[in-house]
């Protein structure tokens, strides 16, 4: 049966438990509920099994979900924080609102900010981790940068900017961005680009300072400091 995308089911890569690695809850014990699909194509993607056909057998990778039978799952688990993220999760935005509303949980959407969010979205979500994709990503302008969606995002307060730096191109990229929607320095976090320790290191010292004059928030990527380039962590 070919996947597709309805509005009382899921489509799922993978449901586990470990900590935030990343963003402004780093280190907040976590259940992580990966979706499938996306509508970007980013060339340093490191969850390309979500969608990239070309690469992955999807029909294996991805499972779809009845709602309710979803639910039970993540309410037996310990985290009280849930992070939905993908993929892209908000091209099944109905399902997904469909299940927080019978969830308890303090839940986090990760977006790279290109599909409007739903009021009824924007009300439930505790927090909106968004990373707009740069020009490094390998994605066309067009595709990878939604102007009337990231000023939606830049005006809410639950919302923060998740950038992944690699050089200086790219921070030219991200002071243009942030400075056009007006984001607020203490609700930006750059992370530096890498899936090595030794990679994370060398950049994230380099934004460490950029960090340190300019008032962005440091981030890094926890779980690939533990655990290295793995799934399900």
């Amino acid at each position: 049966m070919k996947l597709r995308i309805v509005p009382d089911r899921l489509v799922v890569s993978e449901v586990f438990d470990s900590v935030q690695g990343e963003g402004p809850s780093v280190g907040v014990p976590s259940t992580f509920l990966r979706l499938g699909f996306c509508n970007l194509a980013c060339s340093w993607c490191d969850t390309a099994y979500t969608w990239d056909a070309s690469r992955f057998d999807l029909s294996k990778e991805l499972t779809s979900h009845a709602l309710d039978e979803l639910g039970v799952d993540l309410r037996a688990r310990s985290p009280r924080n849930l992070v939905v993220t993908g993929g892209e999760p908000l091209l099944q935005s109905e399902a997904i609102a469909a299940l927080l509303a019978t969830l308890p949980h303090r839940v986090e959407i990760e977006t790279a900010g290109t599909i409007a969010p739903t009021e009824t979205l924007l009300a439930r979500i505790d927090q909106w981790n968004v990373s707009p994709k740069l020009a490094s990503s390998g994605n066309p302008l067009e595709k990878r940068r939604r102007d009337d969606v990231l000023a939606r995002f830049a005006a809410h307060p639950r919302a923060f900017f998740k950038l992944v730096i690699a050089d200086e191109t790219d921070l030219d990229e991200a002071r243009a961005l942030l400075d056009h929607h007006a984001v607020p320095r203490e609700r930006t976090w750059l992370m530096p680009e890498g899936t090595t320790t030794a990679q994370l290191a060398e950049r994230g010292r380099w934004l460490a300072d950029v960090c340190t004059h300019e008032g962005f928030r440091l981030g890094t990527r926890l779980h690939v400091l533990l655990w290295g380039d793995r799934r399900g962590v």
